[in-house]
């Protein structure tokens, strides 16, 4: 037996094979349940991009903590700074990709709350690659500045 969800999802005709957002439409949205009730693959892109986030703070405090030991992880702040954002929109332009589809393949009008949830995910990814940069930013700013100081004062 189908849930009343899927049943509502596969009425509308939307791309549900394809991993699309769909919840229950009662329930208040908020960040964890667009998180929860998002396609594998968007999740995966918003865990990374937490993930990434925290690898880079760590990153961060390990290095400025080393003392005169400056080893490591300056590349992944590097790479994190331009890859975060980007792996953001990448997450945002597959949900924009399943609302098209999602839309195309109804079969008559698809409620607002559902296109909504849609675009709640891609903002959701575009927001986490942005803090992903910025704090990769801010870090290898502070990386460097270390590393400007050891190197100049010696």
């Amino acid at each position: 037996m189908l849930s009343p969800v899927f049943r509502r999802a596969a009425g509308l005709g939307l791309a549900v094979a394809l991993g699309s957002p769909v919840a229950a439409l009662a329930e208040p949205l908020t960040p964890i349940g667009v998180f929860r009730a998002a396609a594998l693959p968007v999740q995966a892109i918003g865990l990374g991009l937490v993930l990434s986030t925290m690898a880079a703070v760590a990153i961060c405090l390990a290095k400025l903590a080393s003392g005169p030991r400056l080893a490591g992880g300056s590349a992944f702040l590097s790479g994190l700074r331009l890859g975060g954002p980007l792996a953001g929109l990448v997450g945002a332009a597959y949900g924009g990709l399943l609302i098209a589809m999602s839309l195309a393949n109804a079969t008559g009008p698809a409620p607002m709350p559902l296109i909504a949830r849609g675009v709640a995910e891609a903002m959701m990814l575009i927001l986490l690659g942005l803090i992903a940069g910025a704090v990769a930013v801010i870090a290898n700013w502070a990386v460097e500045a270390r590393i400007d100081r050891v190197v100049l004062s010696d």
